[in-house]
């Protein structure tokens, strides 16, 4: 029910932030069409580079979230293991992940549980780990369970 919630609450992370990148791509390509030349011709040109900039920044955060889009469609929240893997929820003694896209803290249920990606740093150390083990991160962390 929690690895669900989880899943969900990553989808709608992932959907805001489409959302808020076509919402700049959108501004900024009207932007881009209503400037008009004027006698300030050096000023006109650095707001266009900056515009320009700005768009190209956008489309390298859209490919990040297809590629967040594509890591969540092989999450299988159904399947269980006792090996941690891509769609795991780990409980520790320390805190709680749910192994799946770089997505922060969400809080169900009035506990925090971490969604990360099995790149970064705490994805990495957690892969492969089973019930029991151990590991160091800021201290001795114990896993208690894997879901």
């Amino acid at each position: 029910m929690i690895k669900k919630q989880l899943f969900e609450a990553c989808q709608a992370y992932v959907l805001k932030r489409e959302n808020t990148v076509k919402e700049i791509i959108s501004s900024n390509q009207k932007a881009l069409h209503s400037e008009t030349k004027s006698s300030a011709g050096d000023k006109h040109e650095t707001g266009r580079a900056m515009l320009q900039l700005e768009m190209e920044k956008a489309g390298q955060q859209l490919v990040v979230i297809d590629e967040m889009k594509m890591i969540l469609d092989r999450v299988l929240i159904n399947d269980t293991s006792e090996i941690i893997k891509l769609g795991s929820l780990v409980l520790s003694n320390k805190h709680n992940y749910f192994l799946a896209i770089s997505a922060g803290e969400f809080k169900i249920e009035n506990k925090a549980y971490y969604a990360v990606s099995v790149a970064s740093p705490i994805g990495k150390l957690l892969l492969g780990k089973k019930e029991g083990d151990a590991f160091e991160l800021n201290g001795n962390v114990v896993i208690e369970k894997v879901v």
